[in-house]
């Protein structure tokens, strides 16, 4: 065999050596890709998931006592503050549009989880826009609003299941981890669960709702905040990158 034909095949062909610039190049396009999946978790973003629950738990407890004597918050539920027969219904129907939209701005800004716990936030988002659009008659209930509760219920409920990562954040966080996210859903899970039997002849369906409601609107705020932690700054993996290609070049 030639020495041509060697080093033409494939146990004799050498690696063809980069030359250090092309190193650099080569690195610095690797650190922008890897830029373009692992953005910082935008501030309005964070806004709009800390000031939800803050907003939804305030309303409900300025409105309780706008309520007659009749009223009881242990009993009955948020949607009658802002059915037609409350007193001042326009704040609670106010505040529950706003965290919806909030809801959706936060969608949106949740780069960093998988797109399908995105849609899962924004049909919540969406469900309680619904909600807001169709409030409870003076007696009783409606389709609409039944089912819009309905949907926007069971999509807060699940929504942790579909924020787990299995490829672990650095640095390591419960919230963002398949442990930490399927015992969020077991939780959230057995509240729905709770309000579901308490809507069905319980006496606390007002307690057991605000208290899920506490609970479920509150978790996008923790999913935030690990994310924004599990991130680096945009400037750390570029420099990082040049200066070890520099060192061994």
């Amino acid at each position: 065999m030639t020495t041509a034909s060697t080093a033409s095949s494939g146990f004799g062909r050498r690696p063809v050596a980069r030359s250090p610039r092309a190193a650099v190049r080569a690195r610095a396009r690797s650190a922008l890709s890897s830029l373009g999946h692992r953005r910082a978790v935008p501030g309005w973003a964070i806004a709009s998931s800390a000031l939800s629950p803050v907003l939804l738990v305030g309303a409900w407890a300025i409105a309780d006592g706008l309520q007659p004597a009749t009223y009881s918050p242990m009993r009955q539920t948020m949607s009658v503050l802002a059915g037609h027969a409350a007193t001042d219904r326009w704040l609670v129907t106010g505040i529950v549009f706003l965290v919806s939209v909030g809801q959706l701005v936060t969608a949106l800004g949740l780069t960093g989880v998988r797109t399908s716990a995105r849609v899962v936030l924004t049909v919540t988002g969406v469900s309680g826009i619904g909600i807001a659009a169709s409030p409870e008659p003076v007696h009783g209930t409606t389709p609409q609003h039944l089912a819009w509760t309905v949907v926007g219920a069971v999509a807060l409920a699940i929504w942790p299941a579909f924020v787990a990562r299995r490829r672990p954040a650095r640095p390591r966080s419960l919230v963002l981890s398949v442990h930490g996210s399927a015992t969020a859903t077991a939780v959230f899970v057995a509240l729905l669960g709770w309000a579901f039997i308490e809507a069905h002849g319980g006496s606390s369906l007002g307690l057991a709702e605000r208290v899920t409601a506490g609970v479920q609107m509150s978790w996008p705020f923790f999913v935030v905040l690990a994310l924004r932690r599990s991130q680096p700054l945009p400037e750390q993996p570029i420099g990082s990158e040049l200066r070890r290609t520099a060192v061994h070049s």
